[in-house]
């Protein structure tokens, strides 16, 4: 099914049905998925409220992750939450200390409280470990998890007649060969703390913080100002100053860059894929496993996971619950996370959804769409590669990024920068403890 498909049928069934059925019971979804994820956001809950004779899901657009999460928080400080709102993976910390103020309600215990089957083991180990508490129940529900991964511009590689790179000497040699041949910006990337910090990190197997990057207390400081990370972020200043590296925004902004050709190495969300399949036209693009820094390892570890989770927050009636705990089962079934996964890029949140996408062939048709969950489970998690769990990090992100954008600059080297945000994202860590112990 295509988007334009979705995109008529959810229309239609919007307008064939009126936006609130008053003898359902209302259930109020945020979520910060805009454009073609919005589309099949708005199909699940369209779909849902056509087979519950008893719930209606209003599926909310709220703004982008950051601006959800806060709408959120303002709202339940006045008594007007949603039932459900999507926060991403950096939130988690912070919707942990919410929950020990009795503003959430665990899913674990949504589902138990509802009477609805809920088979926790059933959801991919590297995916779930994110969200659970120290007793290893399920807090929110995996909805929308990506890895970081290298997407490329096989036209523009196989002109400049260098293949895929694998390395970051790699990737440096492909950006130069690039550049030679025409490509104004051969590498970039998104969401930088993300995908050049804390997965770098993760892929090396080196902390970016004490106390198991945060999973472990409170007490947590921050350690990414190593000799690894701030050679990693001076090579790529250096690329810059060659031309070889182009900046393009914080977020998803460098995307343009990236589908007009005029970058060809992108490292960012391998949940693009969908987009891409409906935008990118003139050139054959792939995705492959990050690259590898080998004077830090001698092989990969596991990449770690981002995207966002479904919190349930408290002050609902319980028939409401009881509407939430079904759709998030509707959810979690495998046709509806297959779909998910085929047409969007994020990985399958269940081991079920996993297998469907095989058995349909899936990966045959469309090669190297199983790249993110390669990553996520090339080995075992260590404390270093199990994820982040870090109080203030929305805002500790802000400043990581602040400092980064000083060093592609060229106004301080990679050195002064990460220094400087350790030094102001621990500030943040202790203000957070102090609230929260």
């Amino acid at each position: 099914m295509t988007f334009k498909t979705i995109l008529t049928a959810t229309t239609a069934l919007a307008i064939a049905a009126p936006a609130f059925a008053a003898d359902k019971a209302q259930v109020q979804f945020w979520h910060a998925m805009g454009g073609e994820l919005g589309t099949i956001v708005d199909k699940f809950a369209t779909d849902y409220n056509a087979g519950s004779e008893t719930c209606q899901i209003n599926a909310i657009y709220k703004g982008n992750y950051t601006e959800n999460m806060t709408a959120a928080i303002a709202a339940f400080r006045a008594g007007e939450q949603p039932h459900v709102v999507q926060v991403f993976e950096v939130g988690t910390a912070t919707m942990m200390a919410a929950e020990d103020k009795g503003a959430v309600y665990p899913v674990y215990k949504l589902m138990q409280d509802a009477g609805v089957d809920f088979d926790q083991s059933a959801y991919l180990p590297a995916v779930i470990s994110y969200y659970t508490d120290t007793d290893d129940n399920l807090l929110s529900l995996p909805f929308n998890s990506s890895t970081p991964v290298m997407w490329y511009n096989k036209t523009a590689l196989d002109a400049a007649g260098v293949a895929v790179p694998t390395t970051w000497d790699e990737v440096e040699a492909a950006a130069r060969a690039l550049k030679a041949n025409g490509v104004e910006k051969p590498f970039s990337m998104g969401w930088q703390s993300w995908t050049q910090i804390e997965n770098f990190s993760a892929w090396h197997n080196i902390p970016m913080a004490s106390e198991e990057n945060g999973f472990a207390s409170l007490k947590t400081e921050f350690t990414f100002n190593n000799d690894a990370v701030v050679n990693h972020i001076q090579r790529i200043a250096d690329m810059g100053k060659e031309g070889l590296f182009g900046y393009g925004g914080r977020r998803g902004d460098s995307r343009g860059m990236f589908v007009n050709g005029e970058t060809a190495l992108w490292i960012n969300s391998s949940g693009y894929y969908g987009g891409f399949k409906t935008d990118i036209k003139d050139f054959e693009f792939g995705q492959t496993m990050l690259p590898l820094e080998t004077s830090v390892a001698d092989a990969p570890q596991n990449s770690i996971i981002g995207g966002a989770t479904l919190w349930v927050l408290n002050g609902h009636q319980s028939d409401e619950y009881k509407c939430v705990a079904e759709f998030f089962q509707y959810l979690s079934q495998p046709e509806q996370q297959a779909f998910w996964h085929q047409n969007t890029g994020y990985v399958p949140i269940t081991t079920a959804a996993y297998e469907l996408s095989k058995e349909q062939g899936f990966y045959e048709t469309d090669p190297g769409t199983d790249t993110a969950i390669k990553q996520l489970s090339l080995n075992a998690p260590t404390p270093n590669s199990k994820g982040i769990r870090f109080g203030n990090f929305v805002q500790a992100r802000d400043v990581i990024n602040e400092e980064l954008e000083a060093v592609w600059a060229g106004d301080k080297t990679a050195r002064e920068a990460l220094d400087a945000a350790v030094k102001r994202g621990n500030a943040l860590l202790r203000k957070f403890e102090d609230a929260n112990s």
